[in-house]
């Protein structure tokens, strides 16, 4: 049995499905949210590759204590976006799976874009 609801799940599809009609051939950044952790990759759907990704489990962001949940995300978005963009990307679509767009994941997002990333 899955750790996640029907519900969410049903949400995801449906997130999921609307981001890949407006992705056009753009890549998709994708949210994984645990209880301690965010995750964030840029995923190429066409070829289904993941291009660039990043955590709070990096070891660029380790150390940062004393910080929020939310100020990590921003850094998880920020570091997130420097790699994309070095990696010739800058413009994405945002997936954020079945997690509403609040707290943590609009931090994360917050971030991308102040890092550069367009979406």
């Amino acid at each position: 049995m899955s750790r996640f609801s029907k519900n969410f799940v049903r949400r995801a599809n449906r997130v999921r499905y609307k981001t890949r009609i407006k992705s056009f051939g753009k890549p998709r950044l994708s949210v994984f949210r645990s209880e301690r952790h965010i995750y964030a990759q840029i995923i190429d759907d066409t070829c289904g590759k993941t291009l660039c990704a990043a955590s709070t489990v990096d070891k660029n962001l380790r150390g940062g204590g004393g910080a929020s949940n939310c100020d990590a995300a921003a850094r998880v978005g920020t570091l997130l976006a420097g790699r994309a963009i070095d990696a010739g990307i800058k413009e994405v679509v945002f997936d954020r799976g079945g997690y509403s767009y609040h707290g943590r994941v609009k931090a994360l997002a917050d971030g991308a874009r102040s890092g550069g990333l367009l979406f």
